[in-house]
């Protein structure tokens, strides 16, 4: 049987995983029955298992059994991310969340599931692997940046020698038809930071606002300035992408307030023009309040760096990809995805790679259907299979190519 038969015969099993998870959706570092239910999937099978000290992640090790003689053992890693997100789920489904105001709307049950699901397939061929395997399930990935906690704990180094390749896969609800497999060389997503500004004026009555210094009009200006920075000053071959997301002042419609308040996410494509807007959006800030005469305390915060794919793995994986499922199910994209992963830190340190998976239902419109993050992102059990598989197949063929060329 090849490892794709082996991977539907566990097809049931990872679809109640995958239910059990997306019912009791956990948040943050902290997601103590998510890790219990990763331990059980592994229980019984040859893993080292080492647990998160700062988060509750797993990190488990196999050793494989046919490493090529003579030779420094290899090692690869696969990642999962385990955590979800505070919203409240509209979906319908069966399986709906049970968590008020959590759920897997980005599809993290799915990732954990099919690793999971890997790390069965990986177990039962460990007498062919020529070297290791690190699975790193991780918490915190929505804006907790959990992958960093894995690191400086040494989830790179859990086999002993750092891995030498690592990959990491992420479902879409929409984007793509059904069962896609996106790859992208090179800068693949965007490099994510955060924005929070304080204006702070002098309040008074809403009928004599020369008697006040009113923050809201300061911020409403500050909201279309930025706008317009961006238009004006970076190359629209090179893009900027400023949303606000928050914008409050005030308590009732006749009181002018003391402080309005503005968060925005950034997202950039090259570390050039994310330290340019880390310049400029600060002075354009600070020139506007100067200007009318109130204060302002502006806070850029770096939070995911640039999701940049290795060339040669991510071709390795495309091989792997066509191998496995063919042709057809592969989509290399021209453009990046101006989404944001923490996943970057791991291709930061290694060579490894990023693939995406469309669980757009068969035959759904996959520019119609609600996208990751949304209350009503549903993602199709179909694909954990083929997930598992590719997460399997990655190592497996990776090793080999490693232990040939030590």
């Amino acid at each position: 049987m090849s490892i794709t038969d082996d991977a539907r015969a566990l097809q049931d099993d990872l679809v109640r995983l995958r239910h059990d998870l997306h019912r009791q959706p956990e948040i943050g570092l902290d997601l103590p029955r998510t890790q219990e239910r990763v331990l059980e999937a592994l229980d019984g099978l040859p893993f080292e298992i080492t647990l998160g000290k700062e988060t509750t992640s797993v990190t488990a090790v196999l050793r494989g059994g046919n490493p090529s003689p003579g030779v420094q053992r290899p090692a690869v890693l696969l990642r999962a991310d385990m955590d979800g997100l505070p919203v409240q789920e509209k979906t319908g489904v069966d399986f709906t969340s049970q968590a008020d105001g959590a759920m897997h709307a980005c599809g993290h049950d799915l990732h954990t599931s099919m690793l999971a699901g890997a790390a069965t397939l990986l177990a039962e061929k460990s007498h062919q692997l020529q070297g290791d395997v690190v699975l790193m399930f991780q918490p915190g990935e929505e804006g907790c940046d959990g992958a960093s906690y894995m690191i400086r704990e040494g989830v790179l180094d859990a086999a002993g020698p750092r891995v030498q390749a690592a990959y990491g896969m992420h479902v879409f609800s929409s984007l793509e038809p059904h069962g896609t497999f996106c790859t992208k060389p090179g800068v693949m997503l965007s490099a994510s930071d955060g924005l929070e500004v304080t204006v702070l004026g002098a309040g008074g009555h809403g009928s004599a606002p020369h008697s006040a210094k009113d923050p809201v009009t300061v911020a409403a200006e500050m909201v279309t300035a930025l706008q317009v920075m961006v238009t004006r000053q970076f190359n629209m071959f090179d893009p900027v992408v400023l949303s606000v997301g928050v914008l409050h002042a005030g308590t009732k419609r006749n009181i002018i307030p003391e402080s309005a308040r503005i968060e925005a996410t950034i997202r950039t494509f090259s570390e050039a023009s994310r330290l340019k807007m880390m310049d400029a959006v600060p002075r354009l800030l600070k020139g506007i309040a100067a200007a009318h005469g109130v204060e302002v305390a502006v806070d850029y915060l770096q939070e995911y760096p640039l999701t940049i794919t290795n060339e040669d793995e991510t071709h390795t994986a495309e091989k792997v990809i066509t191998g496995l499922f063919g042709e057809r199910r592969l989509s290399r994209w021209a453009t990046p995805l101006s989404g944001s992963e923490d996943f970057s830190r791991i291709l930061a340190e290694v060579p490894g790679t990023f693939v995406g998976l469309s669980a757009v239902a068969p035959g759904g419109d996959p520019h119609a259907s609600p996208f990751n993050h949304s209350p009503y992102a549903t993602f199709d059990d179909a694909v954990l299979a083929d997930g598992a598989a590719l997460y399997a197949e990655l190592a497996i063929s990776r090793l080999a190519a490693l232990s040939r060329t030590a």
